[in-house]
Parts: C-alpha cells; sequence; structure tokens
C-alpha cells in the first residue's frame, strides 16, 4: 500500500508530463512485484507452520494486519472478490476485537484498530473507478451501489474508533514510541472515505444521468453530497494531521521499525483527496497543496523508509513477530500437561 499509493499519486498528479507516467507504472510494477512476492512467502509461512495462524490471528495486534491483503487487489472480476473479502474481514476481525477478553484497557487501544475498517473503505474506493470505466451501464450501476454500500458499512465505524481513540489519547496521552506512527493512521479512512465518497459522486452524476429508472437530478445530488462530505472528511483529516506532526515532534527520536510504512500510505491518500478536491472544486489552493506539500511529502517519506527498511531487512535486524512468543509458551504448556 504504502509503495502503491506513491504511484497513484504520480498517476493524479494535474500534469501533462510524460515522466509522471513512466513513474507511476515503474510504481506499479514494483508495487506488483512487492505484492506477489510477499503474499507467496505468507502462504508458505502458514502452509509450512499452520501453528502459527491461530497465534497470529488471536493477537490483538498483528491480527489487524492480516486484513491488509483485500487492501491490494482490483478488473471487475477482482474487484467483487476484493469487496467480499475486504467486508468480511471488517465484520469478522472487528468482531474479533471485540470478543477478545484479555484487550481490556483502554491504554492499549491504538489507530491500528482502524485496519480493518479501512480495508473496506479502500474496496469502496476502488470499487467506484471500477464502475467508472465499465463499458455496460448495468453492471456498472451495480457496483457503484456496492461501494456505497461498502461506503456506508465502514465509514462510520472508523467515526467512532476514531472518538475512542481520542478519549484514549485524551487519558493515557500518545502511545509509546515503537508504535507512534500509528497516530498517523487516521488519516487513512478519512483520506480515501472523502476520494471515495467524491468519487462516487461523479460516476452517479455519470450512470445515473444517463438512466431511465431515476431522475437524473438524483446523481447531480449525489454529486453535490460528495463534494460536501468530502470537504468534511479532509477539515476533519486536518485536525488529525496537526495531532499526527505534533505527536511526532512531541516523541522524537523514536526507533525504526515497520510501522514506518504508516507514514505512506494515510498521508498519500489524504494527498489524493486534497487533488482531487482542487480538480473538481477548481480551487488551485487545494491542488498546489495536494501536489507541491503533501504528494511530495509522501514520495520523500517514502524513499527514507523504503532505504531503511532494504538496509534492516539486508541486516536481518527489522522483521520480528512478537506473536510467535505466545506460540513457544502453548507448547511448553503442552509439554507441561503431558
Amino acid at each position: 500500500m504504502g509503495t502503491g499509493i506513491v504511484g497513484i499519486l504520480f498517476h493524479i498528479i494535474p500534469f501533462e508530463y510524460a515522466a509522471l507516467d513512466y513513474m507511476a507504472v515503474i510504481f506499479f510494477v514494483l508495487n506488483a512485484i512487492l505484492f506477489a512476492t510477499v503474499f507467496s512467502m505468507s502462504i508458505l509461512r502458514y502452509a509450512l507452520y499452520p501453528e502459527i495462524w491461530g497465534v497470529m490471528i488471536q493477537d490483538p495486534v498483528n491480527s489487524l494486519f492480516s486484513l491488509l491483503v483485500p487492501w491490494g487487489s482490483p478488473p471487475w472480476a477482482l474487484w467483487i472478490v476484493d469487496a467480499v473479502a475486504a467486508a468480511s474481514v471488517t465484520v469478522s476481525l472487528s468482531f474479533v476485537l471485540i470478543s477478545q477478553s484479555h484487550v481490556t484497557s483502554l491504554e492499549r487501544i491504538t489507530a491500528l484498530q482502524l485496519l480493518p475498517i479501512a480495508a473496506t473503505i479502500v474496496a469502496s474506493g476502488a470499487s467506484a473507478e471500477v464502475a467508472d470505466i465499465l463499458p455496460d451501464p448495468y453492471p456498472a450501476k451495480g457496483t457503484m451501489i456496492a461501494s456505497y454500500v461498502l461506503w456506508g458499512m465502514a465509514t462510520p465505524m472508523a467515526m467512532m474508533v476514531l472518538v475512542i481513540y481520542y478519549q484514549r489519547l485524551a487519558v493515557h496521552k500518545p502511545p509509546s514510541r515503537e508504535t507512534i506512527v500509528s497516530c498517523f493512521l487516521p488519516l487513512g479512512p478519512l483520506g480515501f472515505g472523502g476520494f471515495s465518497i467524491l468519487y462516487l459522486g461523479k460516476v452517479a452524476r455519470k450512470l445515473l444521468g444517463e438512466s431511465n429508472t431515476l431522475d437524473p437530478l438524483v446523481g447531480h445530488i449525489a454529486y453535490i453530497f460528495g463534494i460536501l462530505i468530502s470537504l468534511l472528511m479532509w477539515a476533519f483529516g486536518l485536525i488529525w494531521l496537526v495531532f499526527a506532526l505534533a505527536t511526532i515532534y512531541y516523541s522524537s527520536p523514536f526507533p525504526f521499525n515497520m510501522g514506518w510504512w504508516g507514514f505512506t500510505f494515510p498521508l498519500g491518500v489524504y494527498a489524493a483527496n486534497t487533488m482531487l478536491l482542487g480538480v473538481e472544486m477548481d480551487l488551485m489552493f487545494l491542488r498546489s497543496v495536494g501536489r507541491y506539500v503533501l504528494a511530495a511529502a509522501v514520495v520523500m517519506l517514502w524513499l527514507v523508509v523504503a532505504s531503511r527498511t532494504a538496509r534492516g531487512a539486508w541486516q536481518g535486524s527489522l522483521f520480528h513477530a512478537p506473536c510467535l512468543q505466545n506460540l513457544k509458551s502453548k507448547a511448553e504448556d503442552e509439554a507441561i500437561t503431558d
């Protein structure tokens, strides 16, 4: 995701430069290679050591990253699989988090709780773009409606989690330095949620304007609704961006870990929403902030995080799975019982 969003930003930046298209293709290919490699490694991991799956899915932190797989997938048939997977993961993992009896303290709540919900928001945004390019209007309308349903499933839940997370910050102060980068995660559902509802409004205006079943005015209302909601979510995201920057400044320095990839995707989708709002509302300020400030920051952050990730992977000091400690304790308990 952190790599893919960079390619998306190069693609949607409102400049007619061939170099930007080439960079978008390069990042797309790189992202596809990384996705295929990591996905294959994960399949091998759980195929060779199936006992790890049960321990991982019960871990209150590591289980949240299992739903990042539906974020990386969507053509139409692939989107259907992606949407079903994302919605299923959102519902099931959210219930797993609710039913875990050992997570009883508000202090243990972090912005990572947004990950199960954000998967469905990403699927909603992807389906809006799929509906826009489908040649047949009937499956396009069905895809658009499904996208609104996905957006409605996830976005209100994300708002509820943000309320809980704000209370956690107010009572227990910022999270530990190891997880401090998670303070950027609220920008993910707010940024992509705003992007999705605005893009859906564009698609609704186009498809319903050609519809014989509904008044074309419905499409225009959906478009206006999309602009207003997207603008409100952008403004709300601005508050969380300031919170995140202040938290990073207050908590620095902090150690590098894989959580640093939380810098790129949330800020990237917030930049995408900023640029789309600037284009649709014809505001040079938003277009400039989106491409010169936010998008540039995402690219620079990607370079920093990617270089440090490569160095850590080469040194073998980067990858660590704390949940495997529970696997060891389970094995010891079984040995004692025997």
